[in-house]
Order: structure tokens, then C-alpha cells, then sequence
């Protein structure tokens, strides 16, 4: 775990919002098509941020490289979960602190 990594993935506040999203995706996602088991698609995700799709890439690939959500290629899509293992780890080393 890079807690360098987590700490400046959750200093924007739209990361923050889609790990949120995240947290209950058949609440924020209802009219995703394929079960939310398999995660969150990014095109739900670009939809729902009402930005640019390359800018909220950027913004997943660096919760992805903070290790707080993963990743599952289903045909052309890529889906998002988050990695409650992580999540729960980095807020164990914060109650250290």
C-alpha cells in the first residue's frame, strides 16, 4: 500500500465523489446494464462526472495507481470497483497515526 499514492488521490475532491459513488453503485449507477458485480463502467462514470472522458480517466487511472479501486475489462469496456482491502487498510494506518 502507497499511502503517498492514497493521499494525493484523495486530495481532489471528485475522486473522493467517485469512491463514493462507488461505495453504493445501484444507487449512483441504476441504469448500468450489466450486473454492478462486475464494477462501475467508465462511460456511467464519465456521464455521471459531466466532464471531458480523457479528464476523468486521468482521474481513475490515479485511483487505480493509488491501488483504491480495480479494474476488470469486459469486451471493449473497463469497469471500476472499489478495493475495500485498501480503503479499510489506509483508514487502519490513519487510526494509528
Amino acid at each position: 500500500m502507497d499511502i503517498d499514492a492514497i493521499h494525493k488521490a484523495l486530495a481532489n475532491p471528485l475522486r473522493r465523489e467517485i469512491l463514493e459513488w462507488l461505495k453504493e453503485p445501484e444507487q449512483h449507477f441504476p441504469n448500468q446494464e450489466l450486473p454492478v458485480s462486475h464494477g462501475v463502467c467508465a462511460g456511467q462514470i464519465d456521464a455521471r462526472c459531466g466532464m471531458s472522458q480523457s479528464t476523468v480517466s486521468a482521474h481513475l487511472a490515479t485511483l487505480h495507481k493509488a491501488g483504491l479501486v480495480t479494474t476488470k475489462r469486459v469486451g471493449q469496456w473497463v469497469f471500476f470497483k472499489r478495493d475495500e482491502a485498501v480503503i479499510q487498510a489506509f483508514r487502519d494506518s490513519i487510526e494509528k497515526l
